[in-house]
């Protein structure tokens, strides 16, 4: 799954492109991807332009124009937002004549930098969910292999509920603080790594920045939360917005099912010192990284590193 610097870059690139855009026609061709309904999803969004690409851990969220008079129906609820979740294996990808943005889960394991090869070959394709067409012919396609992921209109009201309720503060935000992420662990006696991934409790941290984070605080993955002490929690604080940073510089990290949203993979994966490194040295002691099973998911350490 893309974590936040990999959306983050979807949304940059994608908000370089997509605003003030008309949205003509849809094309719905998986009912299942969208909500309220399809009837609903068209007649809301035809007509309209977007206005602001956002983002709120690795919710995309598309602020849409207001609503001409002639559109109105008696009744009819006004959509302010289009909420887009790419999950495991979503992609959007955006063609303008010869641009081509493309950003998700690539489809393809060998080849990284290759456009059609990521997308699943010439669009719309059979991984093909959802088609935007938008004024001058500019098109934006939602793939997704497995389905998981899904575009929602929401009001402003139902929007605000939805982030109250789902996520937590963010790396790299003031709400993000040393106190807040003591917070998170106090009293909790769950493996850290699990509180990290919990996207109510901080959002947009998936398993590879994870991963490195806990590597370069020193904390196993599989102590208590309210295990740390303060000066743990405060280095953890410190390399996650480090960690975070360096990511979105680079436009993510580089592995076989991530390209971003120019249609290249990330480089971040210079950067990697656990991640994926398992039989590997660790860079510091020389000590094999091993790959265990916490909190369900795949995850790197140093046994030596990490206490």
């Amino acid at each position: 799954m893309p974590e936040l610097p990999e959306v983050e870059t979807i949304r940059r690139d994608l908000a370089a492109s997509l605003v003030n855009r008309k949205i003509i026609s849809l094309n719905v061709l998986s009912p299942k991807s969208v909500s309220p309904s399809v009837a609903l999803f068209c007649s809301a969004l035809v007509g309209r332009q977007i206005k602001t690409v956002a983002r709120r851990g690795k919710l995309l969220m598309f602020k849409l124009s207001l609503v001409s008079p002639k559109l109105k129906k008696s009744g009819q609820t006004i959509y302010d937002y289009l909420l887009i979740h790419l999950k495991m294996t979503g992609q959007l990808i955006y063609l303008d004549g010869t641009k081509k943005i493309a950003g998700g889960h690539s489809l393809s394991k060998t080849d990284t930098t290759g456009f059609q090869a990521a997308v699943g070959g010439e669009l719309p394709n059979k991984h093909t969910r959802v088609v935007f067409n938008f004024s001058g012919g500019r098109q934006l396609f939602f793939n997704d292999l497995r389905k998981f992921g899904y575009l929602k209109l929401v009001t402003e009201v139902e929007r605000q509920g939805l982030l109250a309720r789902n996520y937590g503060p963010e790396p790299l935000t003031s709400e993000f603080s040393v106190s807040a992420l003591a917070q998170v662990l106090k009293n909790k006696t769950a493996k850290v790594k699990a509180l990290l991934l919990d996207q109510k409790l901080i959002a947009g941290l998936g398993n590879i920045y994870v991963d490195e984070s806990l590597y370069a605080a020193g904390i196993d993955p599989r102590r208590p939360g309210d295990s740390l002490k303060p000066l743990e929690i405060k280095k953890l604080y410190l390399v996650i917005n480090k960690i975070i940073r360096q990511a979105i510089k680079r436009r993510g990290t580089t592995f076989s099912d991530y390209v971003d949203s120019r249609g290249r993979s990330g480089n971040f994966s210079r950067l990697l010192k656990v991640y994926g490194r398992d039989g590997e040295k660790c860079v510091n002691c020389g000590s094999l990284i091993l790959k265990i099973k916490v909190a369900g998911r795949g995850t790197h350490y140093c046994q030596h590193c990490q206490k």
